[in-house]
């Protein structure tokens, strides 16, 4: 039984590095208009050599290469192999909680759209439409098989996600008189709110609010902007998703013992 769930997570890690390496064509391709994630074939950003397959081995590759085109040298990014080895993890994470599942499968797709947002948003400043509004649509038609919540769960939890952050950043506009949170964020929320349910919200709003203003205050303080530093905060709040999907049972725990030091 034992061997048999190290072949299972072991395979379940293998195929996420794979699928890792798709998101990093993703990552790069999908903010650039009119760009295709298929074609052409995976080549080098630098030359536009097209790939060999044993040059693009997830993690292995990179290691070979030492980090450098084998045709140009010119450096890879360490972006592509921390892609491939994050969602491997993830991948065997999922398959370890919930096993061979429709709820394996669901919970990985939604990881895998995650990390595929944390590195837009890193690099753009954006989270695109075409992940978060279908991962709305897919969080509430997941719930009536997620062994996690209903879907009363899930529609209270993408609509008080997304009007919460709505409020706010209408709130800070009015006085303000500039945009504080952007729309991604807003349909990112509701989309955690979809899968994870409303009863996650509390936790992804203090967690990400929280790492969000220390880098932020970092940020200010090396950017030598002040008020007008500006960083993603879809980072932090796909980051605080993942945490509570894998720590959800802790992070109850803790929660309730909280509460029970104050009744």
């Amino acid at each position: 039984m034992i061997q048999y769930d190290l072949l299972f997570i072991s395979t379940a890690f293998i195929f996420g590095t794979m699928i890792g390496s798709f998101l990093n064509v993703v990552i790069l391709r999908l903010p650039q208009p009119g760009t295709s994630i298929v074609f052409p074939a995976s080549h080098c950003p630098n030359c536009k050599t097209s790939l060999h397959w044993y040059e693009n081995i997830p993690i292995l590759s990179f290691t070979f290469l030492r980090g450098r085109c084998a045709h140009c040298s010119a450096p890879i990014s360490i972006q592509y192999p921390t892609v491939e080895l994050l969602t491997g993890l993830l991948a065997a994470a999922v398959a370890a909680s919930y096993g061979l599942s429709l709820a394996a499968l669901g919970y990985f797709i939604f990881s895998a759209a995650l990390v595929t947002i944390i590195w837009i948003d890193i690099h753009h400043q954006i989270i695109p439409d075409i992940i978060s509004i279908p991962g709305i649509v897919m969080g509430f038609c997941f719930s009536f098989i997620s062994p996690l919540l209903s879907w009363q769960d899930s529609l209270i939890g993408l609509l008080v996600g997304g009007g919460i952050f709505y409020a706010i950043s209408y709130s800070y506009y009015i006085i303000r008189k500039q945009e504080g949170l952007g729309g991604g964020d807003i349909k990112l929320l509701a989309m955690l709110g979809a899968f994870l349910g409303w009863q996650s919200l509390i936790f992804i709003i203090f967690a990400s609010s929280l790492t969000g203003s220390m880098v932020g205050l970092i940020a200010m303080r090396s950017q030598k902007k002040g008020a007008f530093t500006r960083i993603p905060f879809g980072p932090f709040l796909a980051i605080s998703g993942l945490a509570y999907l894998f720590f959800h049972p802790t992070i109850h725990h803790v929660f309730r013992l909280y509460l029970n030091n104050f009744s």
